[in-house]
């Protein structure tokens, strides 16, 4: 609507007579109010208000209506959401009431304390006389106005399409509307209120429908998905299908004409820049800084490197010196000696001299034999992490004797390791051996040599198979080849029950009863025994397992048809880890199929969502059987002129949809027609305007007097009369 300034507003509203009634349709959608005997509202905005507070002062503010997303950004809105003044259409929060009627009142221009103009404003169907007698409270002590009205909004929307011959006399009003449905009968133009009923169901549980729909469709952008958008999603998309379910199978059976009703919503998405090729001189300038960096690092290497050696020599000076030192002292003096220097003994000062020189012919990068360094790894390894080794128990203190039981451990440890490493590169060169006879003999007959190795595999793989199998079941199986219930004692081989043996019993051995194991160094010697492993069925099962491996590996170099038995063997094949692609313009888009129909699909199954009521079509048939004894005659005309009105009328198809409804619970010939309002959004307004132009309009208003001097009773027997 245009823009009209306060002071315009001020000047048109002082103009109007005060006889003139301002009309007003309370729906719970939107909220218009205007001149009688004028054809458009003044004023239409969102029946909502929201209620945030400032960032900055921290002071709640009211706002009215829709508002603009830049103004929020200035407050905040997470404590305060939009609230309605309607319980379904029935106004029950007058507080929020207030505030709308104030912001409407306002727009009008009004300036004063009170309004000198009748008021005719709409409610729904039936509605509780509590409901009616507060907002008649309202107006009339708050506002002042002299005089009020109230009317059904569907009754003004069909009176209205009535005096433009879109309906007769005699019809049906249905009336989707935001929150609930009405159908409502007219005989001789007049509402039977006794044969209307209703349905909680409305164009606000149809988006709020497709917004559940969506956000489980796509979880990812479930922030795009307001209850704004979802709205113009489902009045700019959605339509009623002619059958459900063979609407559903189009779209099931990926047909064109799916393809055809299917609509794309894209989503903002800017596209990553493309990568270019850097230019020669791009090259050549990040070659010129990266060999300037790494003439920095190489000079700083060099300067740790001399200060390291210079530090190296010294270290190694006063070791020499320590050495010479120490020839001269007796014998008795060289512990008393020792206690000032750090040292235990003259072997651990050797060994520190010798790991020093050894760090100092590695610091200035003299070369050495394989076999001297070898050997020199070996000292090191011993003298550097286990210096306590090689230093009888008598010369250590209780402290150090614990540390070389500790150094013993990790000493075995280390030298375990180091077989198995040696172990390991001796396989990994018999198994290259193996492979390269292999393929001279493959060269002479491939297709023996094929043969050959897969029959090689078959048997290596059953017997270890069969291997596992005895060593699950304990070396006992039944007929069914099923696992026995045998304990652990029957699952191990004779070594390994004297190596278990020998675990339990080491530590009451000396017949004291006390777990004293590990105290001495023979301890050790018992422990390492223990921990050797001289099962070997154990060691030729697992040759037979690399070897099978190494077969598996050779076929499928030279047989693309082969495949391996993995899941038998015991080895598992390298899962492939997927790839982040990066996002394209398909990521951010919406696809809209079945929801567009899916959704209003509500306003005919309401069970859908959880409400027990019957569906538009259903309550045609509902309201014609609610009516007093009517004839056959008046039945016929009532489904020949059928109505719809209000927002949610507005989908593609309901008109089509609602006929054959009605045709399955009607009899056989009987007439149906059903026609849409002029304008379902603002035809109840415009019948409302037209109404309080008449000029036996004053007789149906009841005045501020009337309201205190009959009170709730009279307003309980309050009923408006539409044909004047």
């Amino acid at each position: 609507m245009p823009f009209i300034s306060q002071i315009q507003r001020q000047t048109d509203y002082n103009f109007v007579p005060s006889t003139t009634p301002i009309v007003i349709d309370n729906g719970a959608s939107y909220f218009r109010i205007g001149w009688a005997g004028e054809t458009e509202p003044r004023v239409i905005f969102r029946n909502i208000v929201q209620r945030p507070r400032h960032k900055a002062t921290g002071e709640t503010v009211t706002i009215v209506g829709d508002h603009d997303p830049a103004l929020l950004k200035y407050f905040d809105c997470t404590r305060s959401g939009p609230r309605s003044a309607f319980d379904s259409n029935v106004v029950y929060q007058f507080e929020i009431m207030e505030y709308i009627l104030d912001f409407a009142f306002d727009r009008m221009g009004a300036n004063g304390s009170e309004i000198d103009h009748p008021v005719l404003i709409t409610e729904c169907v039936c509605n509780p006389v509590q409901s009616r007698s507060k907002m008649a409270e309202l107006l009339f002590e708050t506002y002042g106005v002299p005089s009020v009205a109230f009317g059904v909004d569907a009754a003004f929307s069909y009176k209205y399409n009535q005096r433009l011959g879109v309906c007769d006399k005699d019809g049906l009003a249905i009336c989707p509307g935001f929150t609930t449905t009405h159908v409502i009968p007219f005989i001789d133009g007049e509402p039977v209120y006794n044969g209307s009923c209703r349905t909680n169901i409305g164009g606000y549980h149809v988006t709020d429908y497709l917004k559940q729909l969506l956000s489980l469709k796509y979880p990812h952008h479930m922030a795009r998905f307001t209850w704004e958008k979802a709205e113009d999603l489902k009045m700019e998309h959605c339509y009623i299908a002619p059958d459900y379910f063979s609407e559903a199978r189009l779209f099931q059976k990926g047909a064109k004409e799916a393809e055809d009703r299917t609509r794309c919503w894209q989503l903002p998405w800017i596209p990553p820049p493309a990568e270019e090729a850097p230019s020669e001189e791009e090259i050549a300038r990040k070659a010129a800084i990266k060999e300037k960096q790494g003439q920095r690092l190489r000079e700083m290497a060099e300067a740790k490197r001399l200060s390291r050696i210079n530090e190296l020599e010294n270290e190694l000076h006063d070791l020499g010196f320590l050495l010479q030192q120490l020839e001269q002292v007796e014998e008795n003096d060289i512990p008393s000696f020792l206690s000032e220097t750090g040292y235990v003994s003259k072997q651990e000062i050797e060994a520190a001299l010798a790991k020093v020189t050894q760090s100092l012919r590695k610091a200035k990068g003299e070369p050495k034999g394989d076999q001297a360094e070898a050997e020199e790894k070996t000292d090191l390894a011993t003298s550097e992490k286990f210096p306590l080794i090689n230093i009888p128990d008598d010369m250590l203190t209780p402290e150090q004797l614990k540390e070389k039981r500790r150094q013993l451990f990790l000493k075995t440890t280390s030298e375990g390791r180091q077989r198995a490493k040696q172990k390991r590169s001796e396989s990994e060169l018999e198994r290259e051996r193996k492979n390269q006879q292999d393929e001279e003999k493959r060269l002479e007959n491939p297709e023996l040599y094929l043969e050959q190795l897969r029959a090689r595999y078959k048997e290596l793989s059953e017997k270890v198979e069969q291997r596992k199998r005895l060593k699950t079941n304990g070396n006992h199986t039944n007929g069914n080849n099923f696992s026995g219930g045998v304990g652990r004692g029957e699952r191990l081989n004779a070594a390994q029950r004297e190596r278990m043996r020998l675990l339990t019993t080491a530590a009451f051995d000396r017949g004291k009863g006390e777990d004293t194991f590990g105290s001495r160094d023979e301890d050790w010697q018992l422990y390492k025994l223990m921990s050797k492993d001289n099962d070997h069925d154990d060691e030729g099962l697992d040759q037979d397992e690399a070897e099978v491996v190494r077969i598996s590996s050779r076929l499928q170099e030279i047989d693309p048809t082969f495949i391996p038995k993995s899941a038998e063997l015991g080895t598992s094949q390298p899962v492939e880890v997927p790839r982040l692609r990066p996002l394209t313009k398909e990521d951010f888009q919406i696809i809209l199929g079945v929801e567009r129909f899916r959704c209003p699909e509500i306003l005919f199954r309401p069970n859908w969502i959880g409400v027990d009521q019957a569906g538009l079509d259903e309550m045609a048939g509902v309201s014609i059987r609610r009516l007093p004894s009517v004839d056959q005659g008046v039945e016929e005309r009532l489904t020949s002129s059928i109505l719809m009105t209000g927002g949610s009328c507005l989908f593609p198809g309901i008109s089509e949809r609602l006929v054959a409804g009605i045709r399955m619970i009607r009899p056989c010939g009987s007439p149906i027609r059903v026609v849409r309002a002029l304008d379902p959004v603002l035809d109840a307004w415009r019948g409302a305007a037209a109404y309080a132009t008449a000029s036996q309009f004053q007789t149906q208003t009841f005045s501020k007097a009337d309201y205190y001097e009959k009170g709730e009773d009279w307003l309980r027997q309050y009923q408006l009369r539409y044909t004047l």
